[in-house]
């Protein structure tokens, strides 16, 4: 099999982007202001299934999903899917206790600062991977194929911000119906995660893959 152009590069960008994403998740949940949409969604699903360990019902669900993505676009399924399917609850784990460590019982305004890092971070982590074209999670292939398919309203393309909007906001919908608790972190990452993603990769991925 032949491997696309400037693959270490790729790799290098799919690995920390993919750490970073553990990291950003991590100072998430630190900042105690709600999860972001996909574990809003997970979770409220998770409260349908009693007796069921949320991990299990999590792996459960990304194969679900993983389902769903080759019938979409197996394209975007790769190395990245497949680290985020297996390690990334470890390395949110891992990075949780750390700031945990270092940042004990924080205050609101320290909390803020909290959650803005992790929404920046998830931002540009989500950016590094999406472009270095190895992979993405099972969630993060639903908005990218239906990018890709250029779905148009009135004659106009929708650009894939304003997709990954509304498949945040579908899942937090799906969540908060389902008894799962919607905080600030919550909407603020349904609403900006996709423009801040869109601006890091025209500004930082993409100059990056091209040097």
């Amino acid at each position: 099999m032949k491997l696309p152009e400037q693959f270490g590069r790729r790799l290098a960008m799919t690995t920390v982007g993919v750490a970073l994403s553990g990291v950003a998740v991590g100072f998430f949940q630190a900042s105690v202001f709600g999860v972001d949409p996909f574990q809003c969604f997970a979770t409220g699903l998770w409260s349908l299934a009693p007796g069921m360990s949320y991990g299990l019902f999590y792996m459960l669900l990304n194969l679900a999903l993983l389902v769903v993505d080759v019938l979409l676009d197996r394209h975007y399924i790769g190395i990245a899917t497949f680290i985020n399917l297996f390690l990334l609850g470890y390395l949110v784990t891992f990075s949780k206790s750390c700031i945990d460590a270092l940042v004990s019982a924080p205050g609101v305004g320290m909390r803020l600062v909290l959650l803005a890092i992790g929404v920046v971070l998830g931002a540009v982590a989500a950016a590094l991977y999406y472009t270095s074209d190895l992979g993405v999670s099972t969630y993060d292939t639903i908005a990218l194929s239906l990018s890709d398919k250029k779905l148009a309203v009135a004659g106009h393309v929708i650009p894939f911000q304003y997709i990954r909007i509304a498949t945040d906001v579908i899942c937090v919908a799906i969540g908060f119906a389902c008894g799962a608790v919607v905080g600030i972190g919550t909407l603020i990452s349904a609403f900006f995660t996709g423009p801040l993603v869109a601006w890091f990769r025209r500004n930082l991925a993409e100059p990056l893959l091209k040097q």
